[in-house]
């Protein structure tokens, strides 16, 4: 109840934003939402609601956008800009409605992690298929948004129905399967605070797993997060990441990093044009908040929806791709340190993934590094590090001090630099030497 309070407060002052005119998303006047029903199966009892603007061509595109806890489709049509942009680029925009308690999507449950299993996603393919039927939309271009609960969702109808949609664009959002229940809950609190970390095979196994047999091509997907989320929070940036590149084949490494914005830092994996396999889009200092400022376009530039699904941005600066050193016969010690940085021309985020490589359980860790000359912290999670260039300290969550023999803990952080994006050259757990992978 209180994630679920927190997402409702964080989004509705979000969504405050509209009312004070402060987000412009006026749609044309002539055309209107209106609801559906009798759409098909339905095990949840959705609501539906559809806006198609004048003026779309005989075989449209189809966006399915999905609203956050406490929200409504009606409230994601008239808070976010997606309805306008469909106005321009002459798309329909399906906006569904969860009626449980709450109005929270389920993300967790076996049957909506399933290829047709039941549940909320069934109820939305449904309505995909209404339109489809009903309005000639192009199944080769029908994709799916949402925010917060909504953001979930899109990873979920993603991974459990790769035949629906072609690509999704998920904002402050979770993995597929992160918020997994067993036991009747739909709440993971692990999954909310970042805790859920998994190598990128074992996400993408858990796509995979969603439906078995499908060998056909998978949607491409974009992830957009804050790094100050407090409700979802930004780790669940980094596991994204690992699922979808996961899944597409692609490697880790950026084919291009950028800063289309001041304060957004882009990634893009396995390609370096608008609609490459996989994009993220680290948003500095943002909360559990709307797509606003831009966003909302940049998802319809991903899905190929624009004039020409052009970059509207200057040309971006592509990284080229840099092998990793590795020491082939590396000293033995206690502790192993992996550090992958994503870099882009003023900055760059950091993740650390600390393996307990000795034979006793660690209850507590502190590991102290140098940053190369002109880095600085401006953000972490998952650790408190300190201070922010220099030699500096991380120094273990409340929740993740506990090491095991074999286990690992993660933390991250974003930082700016002078030019310089060097890697620190050693790293020391309670004063021991680790060694780095």
């Amino acid at each position: 109840m209180k994630l679920r309070a927190r997402i409702a407060s964080a989004v509705i002052a979000a969504a405050a934003l509209v009312t004070a005119g402060l987000i412009t998303a006026t749609p044309a006047a002539s055309a209107q939402l209106t609801e559906v029903t009798g759409f098909g199966a339905n095990p949840t009892g959705l609501r539906m609601h559809l806006y198609v603007p004048d003026g779309v061509p005989a075989r449209p595109a189809l966006l399915v956008a999905v609203h956050y806890c406490t929200g409504s489709g009606p409230a994601f049509y008239s808070g976010t800009e997606f309805a306008s942009l469909a106005d321009r680029h002459k798309f329909v925009v399906i906006y569904p409605s969860a009626t449980r308690s709450g109005s929270c999507y389920d993300v967790s449950s076996p049957q909506a992690l399933r290829h047709d299993g039941g549940s909320d996603p069934v109820g939305i393919v449904s309505m995909v298929r209404y339109v489809q039927a009903r309005y000639n939309a192009d199944p080769a271009r029908t994709f799916v948004t949402g925010a917060s609960s909504g953001g979930m969702m899109t990873n979920v109808l993603l991974g459990a129905y790769p035949d629906v949609f072609k690509a999704g664009a998920s904002f402050m959002g979770v993995p597929f399967a992160c918020f997994a229940t067993t036991d009747g809950s739909s709440w993971n609190s692990a999954c909310a605070n970042g805790q859920i970390v998994r190598t990128p095979q074992q996400w993408g196994d858990l796509v995979r797993g969603a439906y078995p047999g499908y060998s056909g091509a998978r949607p491409r997907m974009q992830i957009w997060h804050g790094t100050e989320d407090a409700t979802l929070r930004y780790p669940n940036f980094q596991e994204q990441i690992k699922q979808w590149t996961n899944v597409h084949g692609v490697s880790q490494t950026p084919s291009l990093s950028d800063q289309p914005r001041a304060g957004w830092a882009r990634a893009r994996y396995g390609g370096t044009g608008t609609m490459a396999p996989v994009e993220a889009i680290s948003l500095a200092g943002v909360g559990h908040s709307l797509p606003q400022g831009g966003m909302a376009a940049a998802a319809i530039d991903f899905f190929g929806l624009s004039d020409g699904g052009t970059d509207p941005t200057t040309s971006p600066t592509v990284s080229p791709t840099v092998s990793p050193t590795v020491s082939p016969t590396p000293p033995v010690g206690t502790c192993a340190v992996t550090y992958t940085m994503n870099t882009w021309n003023t900055g760059f985020t950091a993740e650390v993934k600390l393996t307990n490589t000795g034979t006793v359980a660690l209850s507590s860790w502190n590991l102290a590094f140098t940053l190369p000359a002109g880095q600085s912290i401006t953000s972490a999670w998952n650790a408190t590090v300190s201070p922010s260039s220099g030699q500096v300290t991380a120094r273990n969550a409340p929740y993740n001090g506990s090491v095991a023999p074999g286990a690992s803990a993660s933390f991250g952080f974003q930082a700016t630099h002078g030019g310089g994006t060097g890697e620190p050259a050693a790293f020391t757990l309670n004063g021991t030497a680790c060694t780095t992978t």
